[in-house]
Formats: structure tokens, sequence, C-alpha cells
């Protein structure tokens, strides 16, 4: 056979050993190698790889993605997470405003309720001042047509064209409210008489208590026209309808006028049955609305017997058939603003007169319109329904015949064309 000799030298840092019969001269000096030079050969697959330096972090990483894991003390590391580029990192958490992801039906909804059940203009106002939606929303069809009378309230003293324009924005919404509050400002306050009663005459249509009421009494005395204009059937006609929904002044307005056979057939039993029926829905609106009510009773004297006349103060004795005392009715905000504008402008026209009972204000529209009182002529009333309630809060206290006749139990004429209605507690 054939002996191959094979020689030791050195490329690269590697060891080789090639046959000698290739023909590869090596130099004497690489043969005889020292023993400490020479190196253990290794698989040519590992020679061919170039070794990795030890401050090389990129084949060192390379390294480690190629070892799989859990295999030797290399898997064993964790990897490094990839990184990832600036475009995939996920934005920060930006703050949600639910506010805004509110639908417009929800606010409109509770802008509407707030309306309804608010106690004055400022509970809406302020909320519509919060943010631009809520002005916006603030003025929507739905708000205004539910806003209720006492959301409308406007003062006599900051009376000016906005005010007059919102209340118009109302009554084109269809607020009843709304309606008789203007027609009352323009037919009493402004003297536009015919724009005034239609406004009152379209919230009388809609079955509004108050307008309904408000008709009657120009029913009554003629209001806007001369005294052939009266109209009692007509009036009476409206006070039971305006008591049918509930309105304790036309009621007891009615009460009053079958009592005197005024615009209907007389029957006092029944007129008397209307009064106490008054009073006693006053008595449940009392209860309902005043939780203290039983603070208020009448104080007794020393023999336990309820004085019928004592009063305490803020109080008036509208249940004397009950013997209860409850506090004065609060007027209507359309007659408050009537209140407070005559009396800024120290009264109305020249001759006419202001309806006497405190919580009306309306004026008259020609002179003699009202009724005075039969005993001193110093007060007058546009109503019966007025003038027992007045009868009852102070006037009975302030009541004295003017002249010997009146005390001896005549009745004074009434001048032009009042009607003498003698004062009488129902």
């Amino acid at each position: 056979m054939l002996s191959v000799n094979y020689q030791a030298f050195s490329y690269d840092h590697q060891d080789f050993r090639v046959p000698s019969r290739l023909g590869v001269g090596l130099p004497h000096n690489n043969i005889a190698a020292r023993p400490s030079q020479r190196r253990i050969p290794t698989m040519a697959s590992q020679c061919l790889r170039p070794q990795p330096q030890i401050g090389d972090r990129g084949v060192r990483r390379a390294e480690r993605k190629r070892t799989p894991t859990g295999q030797g003390e290399a898997g064993s590391c964790c990897r490094k997470r990839p990184r990832v580029a600036a475009t995939e990192l996920p934005a920060k958490e930006e703050r949600v405003d639910y506010f805004k992801r509110l639908p417009d039906d929800i606010i409109v909804s509770v802008l509407s309720k707030l309306s309804s059940s608010a106690d004055r203009p400022s509970d809406l106002f302020s909320s519509m001042l919060t943010c631009k939606r809520f002005h916006v929303l603030g003025q929507h069809p739905l708000v205004l047509s539910t806003a209720s009378s006492r959301c409308l309230a406007v003062s006599a003293k900051t009376w000016s064209d906005s005010s007059h324009g919102y209340l118009k924005r109302c009554v084109d919404c269809g607020n009843l409210d709304a309606c008789y509050m203007l027609g009352m400002i323009r037919f009493y306050a402004l003297e536009k008489r015919g724009s005034g009663a239609s406004l009152m005459a379209r919230a009388a249509i809609g079955s509004n208590p108050a307008a309904l009421y408000s008709m009657a009494v120009i029913q009554f005395n003629g209001s806007g026209g001369s005294k052939n204009d009266k109209d009692p059937r007509a009036g009476v006609a409206l006070c039971a309808r305006a008591a049918f929904h509930g309105h304790v002044d036309a009621l007891r307005e009615l009460g009053h006028c079958l009592q005197d056979g005024y615009g209907v057939r007389k029957n006092v039993s029944e007129g008397r049955r209307l009064l106490v029926q008054a009073n006693a829905r006053e008595l449940a609106a009392a209860i309902s609305f005043l939780p203290a009510w039983q603070k208020q009773r009448r104080p007794p004297t020393a023999a336990g017997v309820t004085v019928a006349d004592e009063t305490l103060p803020g109080c008036c004795p509208l249940l004397s058939d009950y013997g209860w005392n409850l506090p004065a009715p609060e007027p209507h905000p359309a007659n408050q603003f009537l209140k407070e504008w005559f009396e800024a402008r120290a009264g109305s026209a020249e001759g006419l007169r202001l309806c006497s009972h405190r919580g009306c204000g309306r004026p008259e529209t020609r002179r003699h319109e009202f009724r005075r009182c039969s005993v001193c002529g110093l007060v007058n009333y546009c109503s019966r329904a007025c003038q027992a309630l007045d009868w009852k809060l102070s006037h009975k206290a302030a009541c004295f015949p003017m002249n010997p006749q009146a005390f001896d139990g005549g009745v004074g004429a009434a001048a032009g064309d009042d009607d003498a209605v003698a004062i009488e507690e129902a």
C-alpha cells in the first residue's frame, strides 16, 4: 500500500494535515514547529467560521439567535426584546370626555325636565351658561315649550326687548304659560289690547286655567271696551271651565256668582258649597307644599278656645270654616309683574285705579271699571274672588264706614259703572 505522510502546517491560525504527495512545499521551519504552537485540529465547518471577538456585541447577539432555546448555557439566558419601530409604539391614553359622547336627545330631555320644574329663571339660565353646547340646546323648542310659569317669571325692573323676545320664542314653541304671561303684559302693562287678548285667548283654548280665569275677569268687567261690553254669562262659563281644571280663584268666583245671581240663576246653597270646596282645595295645596302647616294654627286662649279673629304673622284665616291659618297665596308671576310694573310707575294712567288685592296687580282699562267697597269706598277690586281674599287678608281690620248711612246698614252707591257689593265673609 501507498503510505501517505502528512505534514503539519499553520494557515490562518488553524492546523491542517495534507498529504505530501500533493506537492505542497512548506518551509522547513513550519514543519518543525514548536509543540506550544501546535493546536488541536477541529471540524472543518468550525474552522471555516471566524472566532467571535470579545467586544463584538453584534456577533454575540447573532450567536444567541442561532442557539436554540433550552440548549446549553447560551440557551438558558433570556432573549432580548426585539426593537419596535417608533410608529408601532402604543400612544399614551388620552382623557376620554364622556360628556361629548352623550347624544343631544338626552341633554335636551334633561334640560326640558329642568325647565318644567325650575323655581326661578336662573335655574335654567345658569345651566345654559355652563358651556356652548348647553347654551345651544337650552333654546331647543322642546325645552322652551315645557318651561313652567316660574321659569318664565320676568321681573318688571329688568324688562327689556330681550325679555320680550324670549317670551315670544316660547310662545312660538307652543308654551301656554308664556302665551298667558305675554298676553297679560301686553294687555295691561303695554296697553296692546288686541294682541294681548289674542294671546290669552290662545292659552285659554289650550285649557290653561289662569288664562281662562283672566278671560272671565275681562268678560265680567268689559275690560278693553265700554260698559256695554260686559258679558257676565260668558264670564261664568269661563269660570266654570277654569274651576274644572283646578283654579281655586275661579271656583271661589263661581261660588260668589251663584250666591249673588250674577250671570247665572241664583243658588245660595250651591254657591256656599263651592266656596267651602275652594277652601278645602287651598288646604290640600297647603298640606302638599307646606310640611309644617300644623304649626301655623291659631293660638288658643286661656280657656282653650281658638280665637277666630287672631291671625299669626304672615298668615291669613282663609279657612274660617275649619279654624286654620294658611300663608298668603303666592301670586302668579304675571300678576307679580303687573304689581311691580305699576308700583315703579306710581300707578296706572291718570284716573285709573289698581285692584286693591296685593296679589292681583290688574289695573283699570277705563274709569270706574272695578268694584268698590260698599262700606268704606276706599278700596276697589277686579273680581269678587279678589274682594273676598283681601277682606280676610287685611281689609277686614281696616274697613270702617265713611258716613252714618253706611254704618246704619245702607249700601254706599258706587260712582260710574261700579257695582255696589257688600263685603261679606264666605
